[in-house]
């Protein structure tokens, strides 16, 4: 029988095996005592595929002064936005949009759009960057080298990386974070786990906008499910056909 032609762009098992090996040993400063399922384990992770979590942003209702939902991922998952884009860490950012023809504005919260096909996991030469099986994108900081390939994959440029040394109070067990690793939004996977929502959702509700709406894509009777069903809804980038998680109506 014929072998498949590889694909170019494939890295061998044996180079793949070296990187993990690697990085392995790289000099990266995690949270002592983190552990792989302190946020949400490896690629391997028990995740009920009967789910596929995700989110729904109507912009309509995002107050462009408001910027609850990037504070809450600040404080809840430790990095923040000293005023350099360029550098900083950045987990969840508003974006505002301006219409051309019309001059309407809009203001939206842009972050890891928890793609069915993810780019960042087809690049990424060590297995770092991978996908759970209940659709949240992750980053194991314990293998990832700092390649950077997975930014430069992203279309949403919705990953950072990590210049310098993490503060002792900027460390959270469940989001172990290191310098010389990349990092992005994972949909808070801990919250998730323990069946509770999103700290942008949380703060977005608290705030009375209720711009964010999180849920279980697979449920037809989740709430999430109903409003996609009700009023028309984009993702970003959908020429791509990398099937977001995460949804925008009011666009």
């Amino acid at each position: 029988m014929k072998q498949p032609t590889p694909r170019p762009d494939a890295v061998p098992p044996s180079r793949r095996d070296f990187l993990r090996a690697g990085a392995a040993v790289a000099t990266i400063t995690l949270a002592p005592g983190v552990t792989l399922t302190a946020f949400g384990g490896s690629a391997e992770a028990e995740a009920d595929a009967n789910h596929r979590w995700g989110l729904l942003v109507d912009a309509g209702k995002c107050d462009p002064d408001c910027s609850a939902c990037v504070s809450a991922c600040s404080q809840e998952n430790g990095w923040h936005d000293t005023g350099h884009p360029e550098t900083d860490a950045q987990w969840i950012r508003k974006v505002d949009l301006t219409e051309i023809a019309t001059g309407r504005e809009l203001s939206l919260p842009v972050m890891c759009q928890h793609c069915e096909s993810p780019p960042c996991v087809d690049v990424c030469p060590t297995g770092a960057s991978f996908r759970r099986a209940d659709g949240i994108v992750l980053v194991d900081k314990h293998i990832c080298i700092g390649c950077r390939y997975c930014m430069m994959a992203c279309p949403f440029k919705a990953r950072s990386f990590i210049h310098e040394t993490v503060p002792d109070a900027d460390k959270r067990s469940f989001a172990p974070r290191g310098r010389g690793t990349v990092e992005s939004c994972t949909l808070c996977v801990h919250r998730v786990d323990a069946g509770r929502v999103p700290a942008c959702v949380e703060a977005c509700a608290a705030t009375g906008h209720n711009a964010i709406l999180f849920g279980d894509l697979n449920d037809p009777e989740s709430e999430i499910s109903k409003a996609l069903a009700q009023y028309p809804s984009m993702a970003l980038r959908d020429d791509l056909g990398l099937d977001p998680g995460v949804r925008y109506a009011g666009l």
